[in-house]
Formats: C-alpha cells, structure tokens, sequence
C-alpha cells in the first residue's frame, strides 16, 4: 500500500533512489577531463577550452541557445576524440560508472556508429568496442558497490543515407548488448519518413526502435513517427502538448493525436533542461511534463546529454521536485514508466521493477517513519 503520508524527497534521497534513463546519448555524455586527456593523446587542437572545468563550461554555455541546430554542433569536439577503439571503450566505461554512480539501474545510452570512423573503424568495430565498454563500466560499478545494466541504441543520422544499413547492424548485435534502434539529428527538412525502409526491415524483424520526433518540430513529426514508421517510444515527444487545450477554467481536452498517444501508453522520452536549451520549453515550471504527469502520459524523465546539459538523472528529478512539489511515489511512477518501456525482454523488466526498482523506493520511504518515531520518543521523553 502506498504511504498517504507527503513525501517530498531531499537530493540525498533522490542520488540513492533507483532510476531508469532511456534517452541518453554516448557523444553527449563524457567527462571534460576525459575529452581534453583524449585531444592531447590524439593530437586534437581545436579544442575551445583545454582545461576541463572550463570546458564544462563551455559545453554548456554553447548548448544552451534555444536552437536544436547550434546545439546539435557540440557534438564535433566529442566525436572528433571518440575515433578509435581504445577511446570508445573508455568514454562507454565511463559512462555506466558515471550512471551507477547517479543510482540509474538501468539506461538504454544511444550512438551514431557511423560518427566514428574517420581513423578506419569499421561498423562492427565501433558496435563492439562500445559494448565491451559498457561491460568494463559495469563491472567496475559492481566493485564499487552499485549495479547497473546498460543496453545499447544504435542511432542512424536523419540527414544522412545510411538508416538502412544501421538498422541491419542493430538487428545483428540485438541479443550482444544492442537492446534496439533510433534516428536522431535535426528535425525539420528530415522527416522520418525518409527511413521507411529501415522502420519497415525492423518491424518485419520483430526489433525495437525509438524515433526523435516532436522535439523541435512538432506535431507532424509525432504523427509520421508513429503512424507511417511505427515507433515503438518516442524520443522527447513534447510537442504532444500542442495538440491539448486547457480552458482557463482548468478543463482539458485532448486532440485525436495527443488521445492515440495516451490511449496506447506511447512512452515519451522526455528531457526537460535539454527542451529548455533547444527552445522546446521556456522554463521548467512551463515544461508539458507538469500537465503529462497529471493527465497519466506514459512519461518519462531523462538526460539527453548530460554534458551539454550539465545535468544528471538526480539533478533532472532534483528540479522537477522543486517545480511541482513531486514526491518519492512520483519519482517511483516515472521510474516504472520507463522500465515497462524499455527494449528488454518482458520478464526482465518485470523483475527490475519488483526486485529491485520498488524494494528502493520502499526503503526510502519507510526512512520518515523512523525519523518520525525517533521525533515522538524524544517529544515524549521530554513530557514525561
């Protein structure tokens, strides 16, 4: 039974917390210090800032323009260094330790492996070292105490021409560590339309995929994305917000659109700083996960690129519980959203929400209950 009992958590709370990232992107993700370390071996000058606190910076105050365009160009820094087998494995291990470290149990982290052949990699190389990283990552968050699984998304760019030949390399890696599909870059010009072959050949493979769509162009986006390609998530899908009314006297209507995508508990991958940055939102009190949340969307909260955004799956939470007063039952609802969505196997998806997602969210919410009989024993020693 859930506690009736407010329980608003602290940052302590929500860093232990179990959560389930399912848009994060690799090239999106890496620590400043790794990037600057990987120039120098590599002899990459271009860098805007070689000392990693100032990088951080940089990245951030770079992403953070209202443009999906300017923002998608900081990605050249981090896939210039991420180029060779050796850098691949590092930034994948990373990575899950740097997740595991946040108290993410399980992520589904995307990439572009044709974004990293430029030094001679092949497909299959990129694939392999990055699994093999994220391998070594869970490992070492295992001997750290944590545990974390990460399954990979194999990312086709909308505006190249290889959607095809990125989804057969999905379908070949699915039981090695790939867990599924996506297509990514800018929105509009590039409809994924443009890759029907590649939606139709997995589909015919009984494989998963997620499309971005909705993020910065709209309601179009949304409605090929699901209807003529036939995504299984949605990747950010805010925009969903554009097809509900709210009256002033606080009465909802949903479109035929925003209905279907409730209707048929369509996940949302949603990621409210990075909507902030892109101009897909204008601050997070006005961000549509308030409204999606309250209308029961199948929504979810995530990073997108925790470099560009300087954030993580805590801070992300941290905002929101600020913003609209979410509780501990709130924090476990997104987190079995984005667990019944994700690209695992059914049974094991069931068993991270049994054993391990709520047992964590019942241990944290049982701690008021001890804080509260210690307050009483101490009140009534005092009386006594």
């Amino acid at each position: 039974m859930t506690s009736q009992t407010p329980n608003v958590p602290g940052p302590d709370q929500i860093r232990r917390a179990p959560k389930v990232l399912l848009h994060d992107h690799l090239d999106g993700g890496l620590r400043p210090g790794t990037i600057v370390e990987l120039a120098r071996e590599q002899g990459y000058d271009v860098l805007p800032e070689t000392e990693p606190d100032k990088l951080g910076v940089w990245f951030r105050e770079a992403a953070d323009s209202g443009s999906l365009e300017r923002y998608l160009e900081t990605f050249a820094h981090t896939c210039a260094v991420m180029q060779t087998r050796d850098a691949l494995v590092r930034v994948a291990a990373e990575c899950a330790e740097d997740l595991a470290e946040d108290g993410v149990v399980y992520a589904e982290v995307r990439y572009a492996p044709e974004q990293h052949l430029t030094e001679g990699l092949t497909l299959e190389e990129v694939v392999e070292a990055v699994n093999e990283g994220f391998r070594e990552g869970e490992r070492r968050a295992r001997a750290n105490g944590r545990r974390i699984r990460v399954g990979a998304l194999l990312t086709a760019m909308r505006h190249a021409a290889r959607a095809l030949e990125i989804a057969e390399l999905a379908n070949r890696y699915r039981d090695l560590g790939v867990v599924g599909f996506d297509i990514a870059g800018a929105e509009a010009g590039y409809p994924p339309t443009r890759h029907l072959d590649a939606f139709e050949y997995l589909k015919r493979e009984n494989n998963h995929f997620t499309i971005h769509a909705g993020e910065a162009f709209g309601l179009p986006s949304i409605w090929q994305a699901l209807q003529w390609c036939g995504a299984d998530r949605l990747g950010h899908g805010v925009r969903i917000i554009d097809d509900i009314e709210v009256a002033e006297d606080g009465s909802v209507t949903l479109g035929r659109l925003a209905s279907y995508v409730r209707d048929k508990r369509i996940p949302l991958e949603l990621c409210p700083t990075s909507n902030l940055q892109t101009g897909a939102a204008a601050s997070y009190a006005e961000h549509p996960i308030g409204l999606l949340r309250k209308l029961h969307f199948r929504a979810t909260v995530n990073t997108d690129n925790r470099l560009m955004s300087g954030t993580s799956m805590s801070q992300e939470f941290e905002r929101l519980t600020e913003i609209f007063g979410y509780t501990l039952d709130d924090m476990q609802w997104f987190t079995v959203n984005a667990m019944k969505s994700a690209f695992i196997p059914f049974d094991e998806r069931l068993a991270m929400i049994n054993d391990v997602v709520k047992p964590g969210y019942a241990e944290l919410k049982s701690e008021w209950l001890f804080r509260q009989t210690a307050v009483t024993s101490g009140s009534s020693a005092v009386e006594g």
